[in-house]
């Protein structure tokens, strides 16, 4: 059963999903930590694979980039392929100079100016929220692993590129909404699992610092994301 844009069958993904936004890292993590993946999709290239770690069958498979792109992957596998859990595993620019690179992040409540969840539901609020449970589970597992783990509230903005005049009212929306990083994808992610009654939670592995105007390179991303994807691999089995 393929939809338009996951090639997939039924069954063929786990209960619980890890989403990076980029394909290459969700082959990268399916290849480096799972046991037998199975490519189980790659339309335009963004990949899905499921495998086995530790014994649990987990899935992995890429978001792209943007609310639009993980708004139809999240709602087609929530929907059609019955997965109960997505763990969004992404990177993000710390807001706050408490945040260092290589931080890992859980995120409690996303804000954005998107426009997205009025549009899909009719959802006029500016926040949406990740599940307490799947939240909770993620932070008893860094625990356990002995991981640090910053928490608070992430932006979720639909622009990368600002011109001038717009970044300093995001400079302002940050600052009075206490917003600690900025991401892309959270929002739609929560927003969709909250409609359809499903548990979404989102780690960000920090690669750009603001304050200190500092940035991980793409090799250094890939290695620093690490921790983060073992976290969250550790999370889908006790899912």
């Amino acid at each position: 059963m393929a939809t338009p844009h996951i090639s997939a069958e039924k069954g063929d993904f786990a209960g619980t999903v890890l989403m990076p936004g980029d394909p290459l890292r969700a082959r990268w993590i399916a290849k480096t930590y799972l046991k037998d993946p199975k490519l189980v999709t790659d339309v335009r290239n963004i990949f899905g694979y499921t495998g086995s770690y530790r014994g649990g069958r987990v899935s992995v498979m890429a978001s792209g980039m943007g609310m639009p792109s993980i708004g139809i992957y999240s709602y087609e596998l929530f929907c059609f392929y019955d997965v109960k859990n997505i763990i969004r595993i992404g990177s993000a620019g710390a807001y706050s100079a408490d945040l260092k690179l290589r931080d890992i992040l859980l995120a409690d409540a996303a804000y954005s100016e998107s426009t997205y969840a009025r549009v899909q539901s009719g959802d006029t609020a500016c926040w949406q929220y990740p599940s307490e449970k799947l939240n909770g589970l993620i932070g008893q597992t860094a625990g356990e692993l002995d991981l640090q783990l910053a928490r608070g509230p992430i932006h979720s903005s639909d622009v990368f590129y600002h011109e001038e005049e717009t970044e300093k009212a995001v400079e302002r929306l940050r600052q009075e909404k206490g917003l600690v990083c900025v991401e892309m994808e959270s929002f739609a992610l929560f927003h969709n699992a909250d409609v359809l009654g499903r548990q979404a939670a989102c780690l960000l592995t920090i690669s750009d610092s603001f304050p200190a105007d500092e940035h991980l390179s793409a090799g250094e991303r890939e290695r620093a994301f690490g921790d983060m994807a073992v976290l969250a691999l550790e999370t889908a089995i006790r899912a």
